[in-house]
């Protein structure tokens, strides 16, 4: 199944294109993602978790860059994995591409996956999938947004401290450091789903 999600980031496309490639400073942006492993410059063993209601999923693979085109700002990277206590896997190929915006970067990701085994179950219907997918990268922009923002102000205080080197506190008032992403809250996310299907019912949307 085809899914497609955008979300937009404050910065330069040129600056978020370095962000979006550094696998292990965004890791952590990702709800329910740990990298385990850097196989090579373009491959990463991960762990993946999402726990829907009473289900808890868990995949272990990996993912690598099958496509970096600098010029226009579009990657493709492939991945697989399978859940940890044999319930079946997950493959696909997600391609995404920036575009520059008014006040900083659209971000279009296209997903193709393909679920197997007793897993597919859990989520049947393009729909359920659909949505779900829409609240991890909502999810993960927040995180971004917040990383970014901790970084331009590490930024801000280390040229402060620079010029003043008398000042005893010179990241006095920053935020703290960024925290993993929690695993997708099964509650939540449910209530998430059934939300955006009742406003397509209300809608008319098919």
């Amino acid at each position: 199944m085809d899914i497609k999600n955008s979300f937009e980031v404050p910065i330069t496309v040129d600056e978020a294109w370095k962000v979006l490639l550094d696998i292990k400073r965004i890791a952590p942006c990702m709800p329910g993602a740990e990298l385990l492993e850097v196989i090579d410059p373009e491959s990463y063993k991960g762990k993946v978790s999402v726990r829907l209601g009473p289900v808890a999923l868990s995949f272990v693979g990996t993912a690598r860059f099958e496509e970096i085109d600098d010029e226009r700002h579009r990657a493709r990277v492939k991945g697989q994995g399978s859940d940890a206590k044999g319930r079946g896997g997950a493959s696909g190929v997600v391609t995404f591409m920036l575009l520059p915006i008014e006040g900083g970067t659209r971000v279009d990701v296209d997903t193709n996956l393909n679920l197997s085994g007793s897993v597919a179950q859990y989520g049947r219907g393009a729909g359920m999938i659909q949505d779900v997918a829409t609240q991890i990268i909502r999810q993960f922009a927040t995180a971004l947004q917040v990383m970014l923002e901790h970084d331009k102000a590490m930024s801000v205080a280390e040229a402060a401290s620079a010029n003043w080197k008398n000042d005893s506190e010179p990241s006095a008032g920053l935020p703290p450091s960024l925290p993993p992403a929690k695993p997708i809250s099964g509650f939540r996310l449910m209530l998430s789903v059934l939300w955006n299907r009742l406003r397509r019912l209300i809608g008319g949307v098919q």
